[in-house]
């Protein structure tokens, strides 16, 4: 079943719908690949999505302990390699200044973020390097 769909808009933009949501995104090449940068392109989209993901899979496990994770933060970056170009690496900090939590549910919380779907599903090729500081 489709949950999605996507079209070219042109100037190399496009959009993506969810279905069921009805929310869209529009992407757009960045400055250094010929683009306007005006939106996010296709592979910011891939660095804030496990970004997304491994915050979700945090909130899931905070929930299920009862710790507040509101507030929870996260910087990203992005680097490209070229030949081919493509992602080479992403950092990710996440950051939360006052989390309630004990060291082993803070220990759970980085496992969980680091088993996340879209962390599992990237290759090998792919650096993930992901910073915790709460």
């Amino acid at each position: 079943m489709v949950s999605m769909k996507g079209e070219y808009l042109g100037g190399l933009r496009t959009q993506v719908q969810h279905l069921k949501s009805g929310n869209r995104v529009v992407t757009d090449a960045p400055p250094d690949n010929n683009g306007r940068g005006e939106a996010f392109s296709p592979t910011d989209l891939a660095c804030a999505a496990l970004s997304s993901c491994m915050m979700t899979l945090m909130g899931i496990f905070a929930e299920r302990e009862g710790i507040a994770l509101t507030g929870l933060r996260s910087e990203i970056v992005k680097i490209m390699t070229s030949n081919p170009r493509k992602i080479g690496e992403i950092q990710i900090r996440f950051v939360h200044e006052n989390l309630a939590a004990t060291p082993e549910q803070k220990i759970k919380l980085q496992r969980a973020a680091l088993t996340c779907p879209v962390a599992l599903s990237l290759g090998a090729d792919v650096k993930q390097t992901v910073e915790f500081k709460f």
